[in-house]
């Protein structure tokens, strides 16, 4: 080989570092379980419903239970990781997920079902903090990007696949198991899962105290619960006066988090977290912009979905085929950010934050104008809001995380998926809102109303998305040194 082949090899090592690729599979792995389990079980609820003679709000505690104990236990989990190491809690929290989805399948009443349910909030609430850190810390800087890519990739895939797969699932009645092929799925999986974590992820762990801030998990505990849970159950109870006390009682307790974690980082303790991390510019805005992301992801996918089988009539699996188009959009453009960022860098985040709010705005224009909510009518724009979805959520991760020191890794990635959480439970009643309360059936017929809720809500997206774009111009355009 001549001396100049010999470079420019060289030059493509230099340029294209390793990437240990079985780990990161592994842990990405278990985050596409923990999002598709907050979609999945959306299409099985009739037929939980019908099998387990489960109540309205038994049913409605399927979905939320996760919800919560997910959102809840976040930042612990990224905490835990930080004081126990990474690996050992990632394998734990998968462990847990997989035998609470066992109970899941072989749940004989509601009551079993919802408790099996919160544990596997719990579960997932271990596992998917470690996804960031371990891609943070393992992955060279310089390919960091392509490995954020490919995790934007699984999580907006994971989340416009759940009615589809769903939908697959209950269709294929798999070994007259019906609805519970939703839950029997994650048993072999989470399996491998634990068997290739122990083989292919390193250890890795913060230095300093191995000691965790208890006073900190109880009020952080405490301020997310009353947050969240009348955000997810506010709506359909009509909010009553509780649940304007909850979001009263959890600023108190927010409050409190922040007196207690003050105190104990002046002391030279281990505060459960570093308050520091939010004077970063990237992190705090990155933060509110994951949570505008995240509202509208959510939120929307359910209103389609309620608009395709209640408006239109369409099966679950009919209804998760419109999705299609759009997750290979997704596909496809989250792999074209992936190589345009390194060049333009936050340029590509501005576009795809502009072309997904034209993608909501032209859907709303489309079905206000007169035009009737049709499947081919929909899936143009649904792929126009792909489009920009791929180009700004494939990059928004490492954007995010890009700036945080290895030490608080663990910590800074619980914050960023309990925001994740927080944005789709307050996507969901905002968004839920306003779909429900326009859609009158029973005087303009199921058609006509579900296609003006849902331009409904598609302009109460294009709010957000709208905000979400003014916080992408906000954020730095160049990465500084890692802070504390």
């Amino acid at each position: 080989m001549t001396n100049a082949k010999v470079e420019a090899v060289a030059a493509r090592s230099e340029a294209a570092p390793a990437v240990p690729w079985p780990a990161v599979a592994v842990v990405m792995v278990g985050m596409f379980m923990a999002i598709l389990d907050s979609f999945i079980v959306v299409v099985a609820g009739p037929a939980i419903q019908a099998d387990l003679g489960a109540s309205v709000g038994q049913l409605q505690w399927v979905l939320a239970g996760y919800q919560l104990s997910y959102a809840v236990f976040m930042i612990t989990g990224g905490r835990l990781a930080d004081l126990y190491g990474r690996k050992r809690i990632f394998i734990t929290g998968t462990a847990v997920f997989t035998l609470s989805s066992l109970a899941c399948a072989m749940a004989q009443n509601p009551g079993t079902l919802i408790g099996a349910r919160i544990v596997q909030g719990l579960g997932a609430a271990l596992m998917v903090p470690q996804v960031f850190a371990v891609i943070t810390l393992a992955v060279p800087e310089k390919a960091r990007h392509r490995v954020f890519g490919t995790l934007g990739i699984v999580i907006g895939l994971a989340t416009m696949s759940g009615q589809l797969v769903g939908g697959l699932l209950i269709g294929a009645d798999l070994f007259g198991t019906g609805w519970r092929s939703v839950f029997w799925v994650n048993v072999p999986i989470g399996i491998a899962t634990i068997v290739f974590a122990a083989k292919y992820v390193p250890e890795s762990r913060a230095t300093g105290t191995r000691k965790l801030d208890l006073p900190g998990v109880m009020a952080l505990s405490a301020a997310l619960l009353l947050l969240t849970f009348p955000l997810i159950q506010g709506r359909e109870a009509g909010w009553p006066w509780w649940t304007w006390a909850c979001f009263a009682a959890s600023i108190a307790a927010f409050a409190l988090f922040v007196v207690l974690e003050r105190g104990i980082d002046r002391r030279g303790g281990e505060p459960l977290m570093k308050l520091s991390l939010f004077s970063q510019r990237s992190f705090s805005l990155g933060i509110v912009l994951v949570m505008a992301v995240y509202a509208l992801l959510t939120s929307y996918y359910l209103a389609l979905s309620i608009s395709m089988q209640e408006g239109l009539g369409m099966s679950a699996l009919g209804a998760g085929l419109v999705y299609t188009p759009a997750a290979v959009t997704f596909f496809v453009f989250s792999k074209v950010a992936g190589r345009l960022v390194p060049k333009y860098g936050r340029r590509v985040l501005e576009i795809g934050a502009v072309v997904l709010a034209a993608g909501y705005l032209t859907t709303a224009v489309v079905l206000l104008s007169g035009s009737r909510l049709t499947p081919l009518l929909i899936i143009p724009t649904l792929m126009l809001q792909s489009v920009g979805g791929g180009l700004l959520i494939t990059p928004l991760l490492n954007t995010v995380l890009s700036r945080i020191a290895p030490e608080t890794v663990g910590m800074a990635s619980g914050v960023l998926s309990t925001a994740q959480q927080i944005g789709g439970a307050l996507g969901v009643a905002v968004i839920g809102a306003v779909f429900f309360n326009s859609y009158h059936p029973d005087t303009d017929g199921r058609i006509d109303a579900a296609g003006h809720a849902f331009a409904m809500s598609s302009l109460t997206t294009f709010a957000i998305a709208v905000l979400a774009a003014v916080l992408v111009f906000l954020l730095p355009n160049k990465k500084a040194p890692a802070a504390g």
